[in-house]
């Protein structure tokens, strides 16, 4: 990307008309409500020219709203979203695992739930790209993590048009629809990394992605025993505002019956100095993953229960290969935190 030598080359005018490019853009409500990069057609021709992909391929599409997405148009939000070019591939691929899901075919972009998009990244792109997987690892300081989230979200609303009060029926939304990209921290996690998992090489680098409502924390600093800290995180997977008695309990949110636990660096190396593995962890936390019928029926939420004694306990996994682990943050903490979403769809980045 071509950039001046010094600030002190860009003038007062250069950056008055760069104001006015900026607020075209607010005039025209093609922003997520921060200032844009204006997509030029030099700056776009840079995204285009990390990719053999013809421009004007479709690579995604809401067929119920009869619209498609170009490579083209995905490099526009890019720079709009101030990504680099070299970021573009690792876009791409985000963009490609969330049309392969039913989710984003089905019309949940519109959810009144709201849902974010989750982008998981693995491999030596995390590293090579400079994203963040250690210390404030959801938080903003890192172009890659804040603006490939951010380009995602873009393409919703300006290529899709799905919109808040539009098309978007989402009642509260989430902070999360900025952006929600983050990287795992393979580097501290005893366990193998999550891509590695589903079936890739280490030294292959992947997206991962899913629908997800938000994060909730879990502390937990005064214990060491990993049934202890596992539990604590079980409960808050099982939190009583994700259940929906609409779905019943055999599509509990997440869809699939799973759920997202973010493990901290510090609570995984603790788990695994005991000798447990990621398996382990995840059969402990299928075990606490519910609630009672008596607390689900004080929620308000007793379908499907007429009959069946208060303390018998329902079960919102599947089955502990539902749960999904990944490691990711800074040590020092003793917290962890649980993302409410479904399974992830996980796939190998291109090599260029």
């Amino acid at each position: 990307m071509t950039t001046a030598a010094s600030v002190e080359d860009i003038t007062a005018e250069s950056m008055r008309a760069a104001r006015r490019a900026i607020e075209y853009y607010f005039e025209d409500e093609a922003t997520d409500g921060l200032p844009v990069v204006p997509p030029i057609q030099e700056f776009v021709d840079e995204f285009l020219a990390t990719t053999r992909r013809d421009p004007d391929e479709v690579i995604s599409s809401q067929e119920h709203l009869h619209r498609t997405l170009t490579v083209r148009q995905a490099a526009i939000n890019a720079v709009m979203a101030g990504c680099k070019p070299e970021y573009f591939p690792v876009l791409l691929t985000a963009i490609e695992a969330l049309d392969g899901a039913p989710s984003w075919r089905g019309g949940l972009l519109q959810s009144t739930t709201g849902q974010a998009q989750l982008i998981l990244v693995n491999g030596p792109v995390r590293n090579q790209l400079g994203f963040n997987y250690q210390q404030g690892v959801y938080g903003p300081g890192f172009r890659p993590n804040a603006t490939i989230g951010r380009a995602v979200r873009m393409i919703i609303m300006n290529v899709f048009g799905i919109r808040p009060g539009e098309l978007d029926q989402g009642c509260q939304g989430s902070s999360s629809r900025y952006t929600f990209c983050i990287a795992e921290n393979e580097e501290d996690s005893p366990w193998e990394p999550f891509h590695v998992e589903k079936g890739l090489s280490p030294e292959e680098s992947a997206v991962s992605t899913t629908f997800a409502r938000g994060l909730l924390h879990v502390e937990q600093r005064h214990s060491q025993e990993p049934r202890t800290i596992l539990s604590s995180i079980g409960d808050t997977m099982a939190y009583g505002g994700g259940v929906d008695p609409g779905h019943g309990l055999e599509v509990h949110p997440p869809g699939n019956g799973g759920g997202i636990a973010v493990i901290g660096p510090e609570h995984a190396n603790l788990i695994a100095a005991k000798g447990w593995s990621k398996k382990d962890a995840k059969e402990c936390l299928w075990e606490v993953y519910g609630r009672t019928v008596g607390e689900l029926r004080r929620a308000g939420k007793p379908w499907g229960l007429d009959g069946r004694p208060d303390d018998e306990f329902i079960r919102f996994g599947r089955s502990p290969d539902a749960i999904n682990i990944i490691v990711a943050g800074g040590y020092n903490c003793g917290i962890s935190s649980v993302i409410m979403g479904a399974g992830l769809t996980t796939k190998a980045i291109p090599s260029s």
